[in-house]
Order: structure tokens, then C-alpha cells, then sequence
């Protein structure tokens, strides 16, 4: 950090008063200078003088507030680990990307909606964010209505909010005109609407509205912009532009097959921040990538781990330089564009705890392969031959397999499917009364719309198909691509998307949640669905209903390693653990030091008796899943632990599975699922079943 000079900071200074004015606190501390004076201090080494320099206040003061910290526990030789955590996110984004500032929310215990979290960060940024005199660039968006309902700036004087986009007559509580009147009632400011819709029926109708001279103004004000805050949407299916309504005209697959991962201000863009081009582009009425860039400071608000790939993408296109988001997603970010060193920082090891590595020591895992590049193919080779008794080949790649004794006239067919490194899901999960066909992916890679359209074919009896998958981008868009090929083939296809995973986001954004080991649950009570022949609506009702009671949540010790490059995929100290990992390597909601087995079962089960409401006499079943690398003898242990957490709530395991059933290669580490039972719930988890991975006898 530099320090600024004195003559910088002579005006409104009282050395030796009883009245400071220290200098504005940077935005990632909040509004609390203890933080600031600790963090300047037992981070950064600096001086009790040079704080008091940077800081603008008495050396004397500086004293104080160190010793008022410690006194409030906000330092215990080192800082609170969550402020300790944020802080430092914040730091490493606004190193890593260039930013002007940026603000990171602290982790908390999923008490308070992250949406409200980031509201009122929001809010509190723009306080010391606006100025008198400032025309706001307001974009529409759910996140951006939570900053501008929090939001209430007095003494702000000639203030300007502008709409970014036209209007919209959809009904949803975050429309453009909404969120601009929002910022404008918190600020006092004079609003600026634009009088036409976001998009229109053709560009010819677009280019006309544009030349309207009342249009025309407006615009000019937008163009006057010196500030703007938006949003930034997944292009996952419970993102704003899917949910909204608001591209209804348009089919999202379009900007998908090209790769879009993200949009901003109703512009998508690719994984790089560049635009992907579609057929919107000329239809809409709104801010542009390019006048967004113009403005000169561009506020982003936004979090949840399914939007680490779009604001990843924002930020490398240069379209934001402040940013608001909470802990778990910054550090998503980081990892994504391979910034590693953070999550050492966090780690806490103290530096006399930094020993280098040996010369000799060993860089690349030792695996059983061949050609790494084939190792897919040769794999499912060897799975069509071990398992000939369930399971056959549709085409000769191996990349579509039917049960041989599931699919049957009349009765709903099921189709699974995901990428490889997972087994024995998915494949394993192919047989009489589960799945009657799964398409199979490259290592953690959705299978493509082909494999997953004969899959379809080879399951449909005459009555429907449901298709039940993980929640991730390249799966929905795949599937989603095969379901309309199958409707053109008059194979009717219903959808249930897995949402179990409680750390990936929020208990209000459900549906934005990846679909994890919870698989096993949901797979074997669609099967049973299906194979007792019930409608494709029950089917999809009762699956619906499965997912929604299935909560899981991983722990990793050590990181998995790929074929291709025999390293591990992300980087863990020695003694970290990360809690609420994906099955891909994503990172989890918090890095902690390693902790006994019990402990780390019961941060696991505090956060699903958070969200499972449970009460005594109710029925649960258990999956205590390995990674690919823990052994039986460490699953047992956990498995200990919940039966007794479960015990002493008075919950009853009805039944429960131990073992590998969903993993992630060879990472070490473990995942919890919980099933919630009902009747009907009980009835399907319990109807026979026979394939390669998983057996249920009357």
C-alpha cells in the first residue's frame, strides 16, 4: 500500500485534537477503521506512524484503535478468520484484475439470503461511492433492486439516475423502470426513463424508436453517465435471463452453442468478455458493451458460486472496475483464473511455517494408464465388457448405453447422463427398475445432444421420457438441445435438473444449485417411478419431489489429479480442508485448517438441519459418499457421527450407504447426503432394483 504524502492530507487534519477527519476508508473495510488499522498493521507490517500517515489520523489514534480491536476480539494475534478471509479475497481480486476497489462480504452461516448480503453491501459502497452532481447508469436485475431497496443517501445534491435498457411489461419485481425509481427514490435524484422497450420486434423497428427525438434525449443523458451499477447473469437455467421472462422471444440457444457464459446489461458475452454476437443484437434498446465501457466507473454487484464463469468473463472483458461480491464466489473467481497463492494466504501459516520442497520431491501423480488422451474410451471399453449382463453399447464409441432388461413398451423411460471421473455414477446407475439408459462425457464434460437423443430413443416405451441430470451449464444446454430433437422424433421429454448441493448457492436460489452425489438418492426414486409404471406426470412429480428433499454437502482433504496432465487440479496446504467442495474440483464455501472427523460431520449436518426441517419420528436415508480416494474405514467414522446426530434429534435412518457411489477421480475427501423421506418416498427408495453398482431385492 502507499502511504500518501502530508501536504496530500493537511486540509480538514487535527494532529493532536479531539477532532480527526481521517482519510475515506477504502471500500473492501467497510466502514470500520478498526479493520482498517488492523488490517495495515498485522498484515501489511506497516508502522503505528506510517498507519496514522495512510489513515490521515494521530499515531495516537492509531493506538487506540489497536487496542479497542483487541479488546472487541477483532484481533486475536490475527484477524477474525472471516474478516481475515474477505479481506484478503478482496485484496488478491483488485491486485489480479486492476480494479479501483472491490468489496468481498464475508462467508456467514447461510443465515440471511446472500442477495441481502449483497444488498446492503451495496448500499453501504454507494454511500461513500456517489457524489453531488453524479449521473447513476442504473442496469435491471435482482441483485441490483436488493442494493437500491437498501440503499438511502441523504445530503446528495444535482444527482441523475438514468434507466440503462427499456422497458419491459413483464410482472417480476425487478424491471428496469423499478430498479431505476429504486436508486432514484435513495438518492433523490431526478429519474430518466427510456421510453421504449428493451427489445423489439425487428431491428428496422429498433433503428425508428432510436431516431424518435424524445428517445434521442435520453439516451444523451445515458451517454452523460459517469457512474453505472449493474448486475451479472449466469446463463445457468435459474439465471435472471432465464427466469425473468424477459428473452422470451429468443432461444438462449443460440448464445449458448457459441459459448456465451455470461450477461451484462443485456449483452452476452463469452468466457473471455468478448460480445457473442446473436440474434438480439439488433433488436435491443439499451446500454451497449461499448458505452458501458466509456463510463468511468462501472459498479458490479454480484455472487453465488453458479456466477463464478460470468463474472470471471466480465472481468476479463475490462467491463467492471468496482466489485461486490461475497467470499466463497471471489475465491471461485481467483482459483478459475488460476490464482492460487490466496488460498495459502487464508491457510494462516504462520511464515516460519514455509519450508521449501526437497528437489527431488514428486510433481506428478502415478496412475494406471495407457495413452491418457484414450483413457475414456478405454475405460468404457472395459465397462461394457465387466458389466455386459446390464448394460449394452448403443453405437460403437461406447458414448450411449442402454439397460439390456430396462426399457419396455408403456412404461416411462429414464435417461441419466453426466461426464466420466464420477464413477459409478452415472453409468453404474443403468439397469431393471433405475435408469434404462445413460449418455456418457468426456472427464467431467457433459455428453453432447447426439448420444443423449439415442438414449432417448433406446428408452422411450410409448409413454414419455424423463430426462434427470447435474445442474451445470454444458449439461442443460446439451440436454435441453436433445429434448427438442427428441420432441421433432414425437418423443415427448420431461426435465428434472438436480439441485442438491447446499453450498454451491443460497437455500433462496435453490434452483441455481449443482446437482452432486444426491444423484444416487434421485436416480433410484425416478427409476422406481418409472418401473412401477406410473405417468410420465407422477414421474417427474415424484423425482421433483426427491430433489427437493435431498441435501448433500462435500468435504475435500486433498485435490483430485486429471489423466491428461497427472497433477492435482487445484492447490490445498497441508493442513487446509475445503468445505462444501464440488465434484469437479470447484472450490467449497470455506478453507479451514484440518479438524477431527466429528467436527467436520457436524459443520456438514448443521448446515442440512438448517435446511432439512426435520423434527423427531421422521425418516431419513443416509449416503456417506468417498471422493475416490477415502477409504471405507475413514466413511464409517462419518457415518458414525451422523447416525448420532441423527439419533439425538430423534430422526430415524431408514437406510443408508457407505462407500464410493459419486466421486471425483481420485480426490481425497467425502460428501454427506441426507434423503428426507415420506411415505411415497420411502415406498420408491425401497422397489427392487438390479444393476452393475447398486442391488435391491424384495
Amino acid at each position: 500500500m502507499t502511504a500518501k504524502t502530508s501536504s496530500a492530507r493537511k486540509n480538514g487534519i487535527a494532529r493532536g485534537g479531539t477532532a480527526e477527519a481521517a482519510e475515506p476508508i477504502p471500500l473492501r473495510f467497510g466502514d470500520d477503521p478498526y479493520v482498517w488499522a488492523c488490517w495495515l498493521y498485522y498484515e501489511d507490517g506497516m508502522t503505528q506512524g506510517d498507519i496514522a500517515e495512510t489513515m490521515g489520523i494521530s499515531r495516537a489514534t492509531v493506538n487506540s484503535y489497536l487496542a479497542d480491536a483487541r479488546a472487541r476480539g477483532i484481533v486475536n494475534i490475527s484477524i477474525e478468520p472471516s474478516r481475515l478471509s474477505s479481506l484478503t479475497i478482496a485484496q488478491e481480486l483488485k491486485r489480479h484484475f486492476g480494479l479501483q476497489d472491490c468489496l468481498v462480504v464475508p462467508s456467514d452461516d447461510n443465515s440471511r439470503p446472500l442477495i441481502d448480503r449483497l444488498g446492503v453491501a451495496g448500499a453501504q459502497a454507494l454511500q461513500r461511492i456517489l457524489k453531488s452532481g453524479d449521473t447513476l447508469a442504473v442496469v435491471w436485475g435482482r441483485t441490483v433492486m436488493a442494493v437500491g431497496e437498501h440503499a438511502s443517501i441523504a445530503g446528495l445534491q444535482d444527482m441523475t439516475v438514468v434507466q440503462a435498457t427499456g422497458g419491459t411489461s413483464a410482472t417480476f419485481g425487478y424491471t428496469p423502470e423499478l430498479c431505476a425509481a429504486a436508486f432514484a427514490g435513495a438518492v433523490d435524484a431526478k429519474l430518466i426513463n427510456i421510453a421504449a422497450p428493451a427489445i423489439v420486434s425487428a431491428s428496422e423497428v429498433r433503428d425508428i424508436l432510436l431516431r424518435e427525438p424524445l428517445i434521442e434525449s435520453q439516451f444523451a443523458a445515458l451517454s452523460q453517465a459517469n457512474k453505472v451499477i449493474f448486475g451479472i447473469a449466469s446463463m445457468r437455467p435459474n439465471s435472471t435471463i432465464h427466469t425473468s421472462g424477459f428473452f422470451e422471444s429468443v432461444s438462449l440457444q443460440q448464445y449458448l452453442a457459441k459459448d456465451a457464459a455470461g450477461v451484462v446489461a443485456g449483452r452476452f458475452i463469452d468466457g473471455q468478455g468478448h460480445p457473442v454476437a446473436g440474434p438480439l443484437d439488433e433488436r435491443t434498446i439499451g446500454i451497449s458493451l461499448d458505452m458501458l465501457k466509456r463510463i468511468g466507473l462501472r459498479i458490479a454487484v454480484a455472487g453465488g458460486f453458479d456466477k463464478v464463469p460470468a463474472i470471471l468473463a466480465a472481468l476479463r472483458g475490462g467491463y467492471v472496475n468496482v466489485l461486490i461480491t461475497d467470499a466463497a464466489t471471489g475465491r471461485g473467481i481467483l482459483n478459475a483464473d488460476g490464482v492460487t497463492e490466496v488460498d495459502q494466504k487464508l491457510s494462516q501459516r504462520p511464515k516460519t511455517d514455509i519450508v521449501p520442497l526437497p528437489s527431488a520431491v514428486r510433481t506428478h501423480i502415478k496412475k494406471f494408464l495407457n495413452d491418457p488422451d484414450d483413457v475414456v474410451e478405454e475405460m468404457l471399453d472395459g465397462v461394457v465388457k465387466a458389466h455386459a449382463a446390464y448394460i449394452t453399447p448403443i453405437d460403437s464409441a461406447h458414448r450411449a448405453l442402454v439397460a439390456r432388461m430396462g426399457p419396455r413398451p408403456g412404461k416411462v423411460g429414464l435417461v441419466i447422463g453426466g461426464g466420466t471421473g464420477h464413477e459409478p455414477a452415472f453409468l453404474g446407475y443403468v439397469g431393471k427398475g433405475l435408469a434404462d439408459a445413460v449418455a456418457v462425457g468426456n472427464i467431467f464434460s457433459s455428453p453432447p445432444p447426439g448420444p443423449i437423443l439415442q438414449c432417448a430413443k433406446a428408452a422411450s416405451g410409448g409413454n414419455g421420457v424423463l430426462f434427470v441430470y447435474g445442474n451445470y451449464a454444458g449439461d442443460v444446454m446439451n440436454f435441453e438441445m436433445a429434448a427438442e430433437m427428441a420432441a421433432e422424433d414425437n418423443i415427448e421429454v420431461r426435465t428434472v435438473v438436480t439441485t442438491d448441493d447446499i453450498a454451491s448457492s443460497p437455500r433462496e436460489d435453490r434452483d441455481g444449485r449443482r446437482g452432486v452425489a444426491g444423484n444416487f438418492f434421485i436416480f433410484k426414486i425416478a427409476g422406481a417411478a418409472c418401473d412401477r409404471g406410473l405417468s410420465l406426470d407422477a414421474c417427474e412429480a415424484a423425482t421433483r419431489k426427491a430433489n427437493a428433499r435431498t441435501f448433500t454437502m462435500g468435504v475435500a482433504l486433498e485435490p483430485s489429479s486429471l489423466p491428461q496432465t497427472r497433477r492435482h487440479n487445484f492447490e490445498m496446504g497441508p493442513d487446509d480442508i475445503e468445505i462444501g467442495m464440488g465434484i469437479h474440483g470447484e472450490p467449497g464455501v470455506m478453507r479451514e485448517k484440518m479438524m477431527t472427523a466429528d467436527a467436520v460431520v457436524d459443520i456438514v449436518m448443521d448446515r442440512i438441519f438448517a435446511e432439512m426441517k426435520a423434527v423427531a419420528g421422521d425418516r431419513v436415508a443416509v449416503l456417506v459418499n468417498s471422493f475416490g480416494g477415502t477409504p471405507l474405514m475413514e466413511l464409517y467414522i462419518l457415518f458414525r457421527r451422523v447416525e448420532q446426530r441423527l439419533s439425538a434429534k430423534g430422526i430415524r435412518i431408514e437406510a443408508n450407504w457407505v462407500g464410493h457411489y459419486c466421486t471425483s477421480l481420485d480426490m481425497v475427501g467425502a460428501s454427506i447426503t441426507i434423503l428426507h423421506l415420506d411415505q411415497e418416498l420411502a415406498e420408491l427408495l425401497h422397489h427392487p432394483c438390479d444393476t452393475a453398482f447398486l442391488r435391491i431385492t424384495n
